[in-house]
């Protein structure tokens, strides 16, 4: 298990700082871990699940409009 830090995950996500902390208020990005007074770090698996997830959704979406587009025509 690794920590990534704030730079890492922008990175990762391709998100910026305030879009990362309002997904995480909405609940739909993970949660950072605290690594100190005033360090933050989050968990890289959850980060790359979130990343892997949103993908899958993309995907997913893209199926079934295909789908439904078949069944128009």
């Amino acid at each position: 298990m690794r920590i990534i830090r704030l730079k890492d995950v922008k990175h990762s996500t391709g998100l910026g700082r305030s879009t990362i902390y309002k997904y995480i208020s909405e609940g739909s990005f993970p949660k950072p871990v605290s690594l100190g007074d005033r360090a933050v770090g989050w968990v890289e698996s959850e980060v790359t699940g979130w990343v892997l997830a949103r993908i899958e959704a993309r995907d997913t979406h893209e199926s079934l409009t295909a789908v439904s587009q078949l069944k128009v025509a």
